[in-house]
């Protein structure tokens, strides 16, 4: 579930009031992962390496409290402006923004569907791999056969976008504010003779987060990896 939370209840309280009214919240950063690991896991298993890669961020979300605030534009913020301001933060545009608090975590993968677009549907992250596994591979293929996406309200969605057909180094996304989820991207695996290693770039939200708290989110996705 998910409720509205005064920013002065929780430590994001000065940045809610610093970064909502900032033109660009959004940070993004990008490490090299070493995903040999990985790799072997999911030849082992069966497994497809983007199901493993998605539980592993989301393991590493679930675990740190940042993942689990997240500011929200209000709806026909015009007409309840003067009713949530108490509560709420106005942008640098008369926008009146909540800051609202979840309980759980899902991760959002964007699918090729049968009519050759694309699709996202918001997968429920579970400590049990195999529990995320069968999610994950039910939800995508509803997506990709009926041409539909699906969403889940009520969890803290971590977006992610595999662009496979190349290797990149790096991918900054646009920003608008309808959209503050926090998002990591890349491209193709990159194969070395000891290692096969891949560049994710992260971006996130200032007021969910600090970047220090950001880097420690990278490092613990890295540790996670490691021990699949």
């Amino acid at each position: 579930m998910k409720r509205e939370i005064a920013p002065s209840e929780t430590p994001r309280a000065a940045a809610f009031e610093l970064w909502m009214s900032s033109p660009m919240p959004m940070v993004t950063l990008t490490r090299t992962f070493d995903v040999s690991r990985l790799l072997k896991v999911c030849k082992k298993r069966g497994w497809k390496f983007n199901m493993l890669l998605c539980w592993a961020i989301g393991c590493a979300a679930s675990r740190l409290k940042d993942f689990y605030l997240l500011p929200e534009k209000a709806k026909n913020a015009e007409k309840t402006k003067n009713a949530e301001k108490e509560k709420g933060e106005e942008g640098r545009n008369g926008e009146v923004w909540k800051l609202m608090q979840y309980d759980s975590i899902a991760i959002n993968v964007i699918v090729n569907n049968a009519k050759g677009g694309i699709n996202s549907c918001d997968i429920p992250y579970s400590d049990d791999i195999s529990q995320f596994n069968a999610d994950y591979l039910r939800l995508t293929k509803e997506a990709s056969l009926q041409c539909k996406s699906s969403f889940l309200e009520n969890a803290m969605v971590v977006e992610t976008s595999a662009m496979i057909a190349t290797e990149l180094d790096s991918i900054v996304n646009q920003y608008t504010d309808q959209f503050c989820n926090p998002m990591l991207m890349w491209g193709h695996y990159r194969r070395g003779f000891f290692r096969t290693s891949l560049p994710i770039s992260f971006q996130f939200h200032h007021v969910q987060m600090d970047g220090g708290n950001a880097a420690r989110f990278l490092e613990l996705l890295q540790v996670i990896i490691n021990l699949q």
